[in-house]
């Protein structure tokens, strides 16, 4: 049996929020799936992203209980340029998005930003420097 990643899955408390939100970068979320409790992408590269209501998830599961205190994981999102960090960030900012971190050059050699999604969830950007 070969097992292998293959989505990494949002709960989100609004899902029409969420997705303009992830638009922003570029995922190609078709239109008209804001009022589905569950929704998912696969990426040009392969894996895929889902979101799912709150609603439906407490639906599953009804001892789920929403656990805000840190994060564990997180999305990051590659760049193929510097520039494009930068113009990312600017646009999802522009949009009213919080900045968590502005564009910097890390040490491990990548420019990187950080910014915060409707449910408060950090998001990278990055590219190689």
């Amino acid at each position: 049996m070969a097992v292998r990643p293959d989505m990494v899955g949002m709960v989100v408390r609004d899902m029409a929020a969420s997705l303009r939100f992830y638009r922003l970068l570029e995922l190609e979320i078709p239109e008209g799936v804001e009022g589905e409790p569950y929704v998912d992408v696969t990426t040009p590269n392969g894996y895929r992203i889902s979101w799912n209501t709150l609603e439906m998830v407490k639906g599953i599961d009804p001892e789920y209980v929403e656990n805000p205190v840190g994060q564990r994981i997180s999305l990051a999102f590659k760049c193929d340029t510097p520039a494009e960090v930068d113009a990312l960030h600017e646009r999802v900012v522009a949009a009213g998005y919080t900045s968590h971190k502005a564009p910097w050059d890390a040490f491990w050699g990548q420019r990187y930003a950080v910014v915060v999604d409707p449910d408060g969830n950090t998001v990278d950007l990055f590219a190689a420097l």
